[in-house]
């Protein structure tokens, strides 16, 4: 039945054909089951693990290594030579796509356990009205139209409608399904809004809550998948898995590669085909299964096998360190996801909020002409420690200091049902019963005794005794011997103690309504209640309520009653019993945010991600709060920018679309709004970040790009999340971001280093097939590299320390590609450079080494026709142990040049020299390691047999240095073009031209940013100010010893307008000197290694000078641009609050 919130009882009983008296009788049963089922949550068919492992095998470059592996295998029975070593490649191969698809495998299922998770949340058993008899049923067997009873700890087993309710209240815990943790009263009477959310449909109980209070009875209108927790089934069952940011980047990447590849692979064996039928080769069929050889090898060498393995440790990694932050990953690729979102739609209650209800204000009346005398309280969670003190002159005040004071702690303390409890494994407060009652305990223990010894005692008390030590001490002055439970009537609840005296606390308007008498702060007895004082009294009430968005609460008591003329059997009567009273105090509390939420909502907006909250609850009390934390500016028109979902459901599309982009905060929000809201998001192009933590979360925490379940959330959300909070706070989502930010930093940077790599391995086999020059590298060396030698450096580099601008650069597009523009042409120079080294090597052994056999070019282009041009040199040398020497000489200056290419992966356009190598140990560490593995395979014979090379002697290996060592060189100066042309560091905006002296005291390294900007900029303009006259007055007034006496404004300054040193007049011969420079070096370097053996006296002296003469230039040209960004960075951190960066 839908919409029964609207219908009376009567009414729903009617549509059901049921007497709420008597139940559905048997052949009703088994008519509704029939038609509407088992009241149970489906089960879903698990996935095949079959079709997991193939999923793992639906990517390009996956099937051109599986291919590759086939292949290498095939060629392998039928290798002529030691076949264990044929072996290895196709062999290795496997195992890493085994590995690969174990993990992915492993990964899977997360939404199948969310909604396994869901049947948690169904009660076993129901109590069941049926045929005129009460009776124990399975829940599973109730249909629509059964009428069930329900008690305090009853789940609800189906959605219901309440008939009767059998106690003076009835509440009902909904946290699982509105994340609110404050439980809601139920009711009888029908709703007339038919637009009423589930928040406000009084009168529903909805499957798998609880009630906590009161006794009830309930028909079942909903059952099974129909239900509120039904429909969150269907939204989680429904979902499809979409592809994070990286995956997307890295299968688009793994495309492009992979037709790169295919055809470079094509293109060598067709480019030798005149080469098939040549004799070494046996005949045609045997030159063809030669050279395609070869281009297995080239595929080999293109596809970077360990980057899945390496991405795999990064994210790892990522997952540890936020692990120490507090955040847990449930899913790896959600780590780098992170880095580019753009948006996070936060919860209120428990994320922004403390979601532990604390007094902040209590107002007392003054005097008899009814001033107001206010005391705020410090703290902002159960914890029993924080001053009392008054708004007038902040000071210090307990019970001892007025009585008036006594009888609020009497009242909060005695006339409250809750307990603070210290709960040692968390380390934490926690509260048993209402948390309003547990605030007021708290506000008691805060407050202090009317002892002062008792009071001086407190600290010393352990955290076990200290939570309710107060408390004990009004429980043991007056006994408690009655009480008068809440009636919705009177909205009050009362107590007696001492069998003299009652205690009260309610609403404040129906508190002071029935009060007349008021106790004076400034005096010791009551004085009448007059007109004027009421005003007063609920003028205080509405600010609280409406301006501060405080949860009121009115203290009141009687003195001398006779309880002998109570009647607590009859609640009807419990209002007269509270006529006449003494009215003592008016409480404030609320739902307090986090303190460091303000800070990271600040940080948020520096990074340029938006911050939206969506809650259920009441709009005036989150508005307040997102005004407190800085969502909004505390004056801030909140049109366009603040909606209920109701406000949200009645607009057009269109307005839908135009209010996503400017609203930051949502409220009395249901799941389906929350699933809206991230589609809105998505098909905007935003990355959404979604938190929650109950059941009706779980949707749209699958349906956003990452979903941030709460620690203390349900299992549902959890399981259906990405990332779980343990400690349900907002902060540490802003600092889960930033290293999102830098895992994505450093996955760029080893994937430049493993496609920089690779490339030049691919230069390096396409060169020797072009060139007609021996096979300088065979696959299992090649293969050695890819996954060992460059693996270990990679992994290290996801040790890099972020930028420091890390959190004040935008959020990334999610289209923005991983590898494109100039970054790829980049890699290709570098890995151009790589691969001709790497052949250059091998040519140099065989042309210019003294040790070697010093044949002419043409002959060692034209081995294949050896024994018929010249063979008279030997042609069994590129078969025997000179082959062999060449090939490692290859083999090293690979190794080695991918090593300093590892160290130039360090940052991305950070030179060398501002941020060391030191910098990550872990990487110096890897460098050192891998090269040890290059000594083993080199000087331990089973290797050396097994990868088909033989050791180097020094002469050797200097020449592998000098050949490789240009490549930190060349990257430096691609380093400098980025940093100056293609991509300037952040410059500072400004609209008003500061003065800077340079007298500054605040901290060392002031005095040279001073002298850098004095250096660099004629102007000397560093800071972003409004263009206003009193503001350039405040400067100088709050920073005389920053500024000089007048701040000069300078029209001619617009946004923007502040200096890049790459455009200095100064700067740009320096730059091409710089490029001169390296030209020259590089090119002598060459010379050098390539000259006659008679030059070997001046060999290493030339060949110093030239590299110090290189970098001597290198540092000329990158210091202008370093010391200018240091200038910034430094000025930054120094005044935080002044100076602004932006992007170029």
């Amino acid at each position: 039945m839908d919409n029964s919130f609207v219908k009376t009882p009567e009414e729903v009983c009617r549509y059901f054909n049921v007497d709420n008296t008597l139940g559905l009788k048997t052949n009703q049963v088994k008519e509704q089951q029939e038609k509407f089922g088992k009241n149970e949550l489906p089960e879903e068919e698990s996935t095949p693990l079959y079709k997991l492992i193939l999923e793992q095998f639906q990517d390009q470059l996956v099937l051109i290594l599986l291919g590759a592996a086939i292949v290498s295998f095939v060629l392998a029975i039928f290798e002529d030579q030691d076949t264990a070593t044929a072996f290895v490649e196709p062999a290795v191969i496997l195992i890493i796509l085994i590995a690969n698809a174990t993990v992915g495998v492993l990964q899977e299922s997360s939404a199948e356990k969310a909604i396994d998770a869901l049947r948690e949340y169904s009660p076993d058993e129901a109590k069941v009205l049926r045929d005129g008899a009460v009776r124990k049923l399975r829940s599973e067997e109730l249909v629509p139209g059964d009428i069930i009873d329900l008690a305090v700890g009853d789940k609800i087993p189906a959605d219901a409608r309440v008939l009767a309710i059998y106690s003076s209240v009835f509440r009902v815990d909904q946290a699982l399904l509105t994340g609110e943790s404050v439980s809601v009263e139920k009711q009888v009477e029908s709703i007339k809004d038919e637009g009423a959310v589930k928040q406000d449909q009084c009168n529903m109980l909805f499957s798998g809550t609880t009630c906590v209070i009161g006794k009830a009875r309930a028909i079942v209108v909903k059952t099974g998948v129909s239900t509120a927790i039904g429909d969150i089934h269907t939204s989680i069952s429904s979902q499809i898995s979409e592809k994070t940011p990286l995956k997307r980047k890295l299968d688009d990447f793994g495309d492009m590669l992979a037709k790169v590849i295919t055809v470079i692979c094509i293109l060598v064996w067709l480019v030798n085909i005149r080469n098939f039928n040549h004799p070494s080769h046996k005949g045609w069929l045997g030159g063809a299964v030669y050279y395609f050889k070869i281009a297995v090898a080239l595929a080999v060498a293109a596809i970077p096998e360990g980057l899945a393995a390496v991405i795999t440790a990064c994210l790892a990694l990522g997952t540890k360190k936020m692990a120490k932050r507090g955040a847990i990953v449930r899913s790896l690729p959600s780590v780098e996801t992170l880095g580019c979102t753009s948006v996070i739609c936060s919860d209120k209650t428990g994320t922004l909020t403390t979601n532990q209800m604390s007094v902040s204000r209590v107002a007392l009346v003054s005097n008899g002409s009814g001033a107001i005398h206010e005391l705020s309280i410090d703290g902002t969670s159960y914890e029993p420690i924080g001053d009392v003190k008054t708004m007038s002159n902040n000071q210090t005040v307990t019970p001892t200091d007025s009585s008036v004071l006594h009888d609020v702690a009497l009242v909060c303390s005695l006339c409250n049902d809750a307990r603070i409890v210290y709960d040692a494994s968390a380390d934490a407060y926690t509260a048993i019963g209402e948390p309003t009652e547990a605030a007021l305990q708290v506000l008691v223990e805060k407050m202090g005794t009317t002892n002062n010894q008792f009071n001086g005692q407190l600290g010393s008390l352990s955290k076990e005794h200290r939570s309710t030590a107060c408390n004990d001490y009004y429980s043991n002055l007056a006994k408690r011997t009655a009480t008068l439970e809440f009636t919705r009537d009177r909205k009050s609840m009362s107590v007696i103690i001492n069998n003299n005296t009652l205690l009260v606390k309610g609403a404040p308007e129906s508190i002071i309504d029935r009060c007349s008498f008021v106790r004076l702060s400034e005096s010791s007895g009551p004085v009448p209640m007059t007109a004027a004082i009421r005003d007063i009294l609920n003028n205080k009430v509405h600010e609280y309520g409406q301006g501060m968005s405080l949860r009121c609460i009115g203290l009141a008591k009687i003195e001398n009653i006779d309880p002998n003329q109570f009647n607590l059997r009859d609640q009807t009567k419990f209002a007269q019993y509270e006529n006449n009273m003494t009215f003592v105090g008016l409480v404030g509390m609320m739902d307090p945010p986090r303190p460091e939420v303000a800070e990271s909502i600040i940080e948020c907006k520096t990074a340029g991600i938006r911050v939206i909250v969506i809650t259920g609850d009441n709009k005036n009390t989150a508005e307040a709060i997102c005004r407190q934390i800085g969502v909004f500016d505390v004056d801030e028109d909140l049109t366009g920018k603040s909606y209920t979902g109701r406000e949200f459901d009645a607009l057009t599309e269109s307005e839908k679309v135009a209010a996503i982009k400017r609203a930051s905060l949502f409220t009395r929000t249901e799941p389906a709004h929350k699933q809206q809201l991230v589609d809105l998001l998505k098909a905007n192009g935003e990355i959404v970040a979604m938190t929650g933590d109950g059941v009706n979360d779980a949707p749209a925490l699958k349906k956003a790009d990452i979903g941030i379940a709460m620690g203390s959330g349900t299992d549902v959300a959890k399981l259906a999340a990405d990332m779980v909070l343990a400690d349900d706070n907002f902060a540490t989502i802003e600092k889960a971001v930033e290293e999102g930010r830098s895992i994505y930093n450093n996955t760029k940077q080893f994937i430049r280093y493993l496609i920089s790599s690779n490339i030049g391995e691919v230069v390096s086999i396409f060169l020797t097939v072009l060139l007609g020059l021996p096979e300088a590298l065979i696959p299992v060396q090649l293969l050695w590299v890819n996954l060992v030698t460059d693996g270990l450096p990679a992994t290290a580099l996801g040790f890099n320390p972020p930028d420091h601008d890390i959190m004040r650069r935008p959020p990334r597009s999610s289209k923005e590609p991983l590898v494109g523009g100039w970054l790829f042409f980049r890699y290709m120079f570098v890995g151009t450079y790589v691969g001709i080294a790497t052949v250059f090597g091998y040519v140099w052994w065989f042309m210019y080494y003294t040790g070697g056999p010093q044949i002419s070019y043409y002959q060692l282009s034209h081995f294949h026709n050896c024994s018929e041009l010249f063979p008279e040199i030997g042609c069994e040398m590129f078969s025997n142990a000179f082959s062999m020497k060449a090939t490692t000489m290859s083999l090293s200056i690979l190794v080695v040049i991918e090593m300093l290419n590892a160290m130039n992966s360090l940052s991305e356009n950070e030179s060398l020299l501002t941020l060391p190598l030191w910098n990550n140990p872990y990487l110096v560490l890897s460098i050192a390691l891998s090269m040890m593995l290059h000594f083993m395979i080199l000087y331990v014979p089973f290797f050396t047999k097994l990868f088909v090379i033989i050791p180097l002697n020094f002469d050797e290996w200097m020449a592998v240095l000098w050949i490789s060592l240009p490549v930190i060189l060349i990257d430096e100066v691609l380093k400098f073009i980025t940093r100056t042309w293609i991509a300037p560091p952040t410059i500072v905006q400004l609209d008003v031209k500061v003065q800077v002296v340079g007298d500054f005291t605040l901290q060392k390294y002031q005095m040279l940013t001073c002298l850098l900007m004095e250096i660099l900029f004629h102007d000397r303009s560093i800071m972003v100010v409004p263009f206003d006259d009193a503001v350039v007055t405040h400067l100088n007034d709050t920073y005389p010893r920053l500024f000089k006496d007048e701040i000069q404004q300078d029209e001619s300054l617009n946004p923007g307008s502040a200096p890049n040193p790459a455009h200095d007049p100064k700067i740009f011969p320096a730059a091409v000197l710089c490029l001169l420079c390296s030209a020259v070096c590089l090119v002598f370097c060459f010379y050098r290694v390539i000259s006659p053996h008679k030059y070997q006296d001046e060999y290493y002296t030339r060949g110093f000078l030239a590299w110090a003469s290189a970098i001597l230039a290198l540092l000329l040209t990158i210091l202008s641009s370093v010391m200018y960004q240091d200038a910034v960075d430094q000025l930054n951190l120094a005044y935080p609050h002044l100076i602004a960066t932006t992007g170029p």
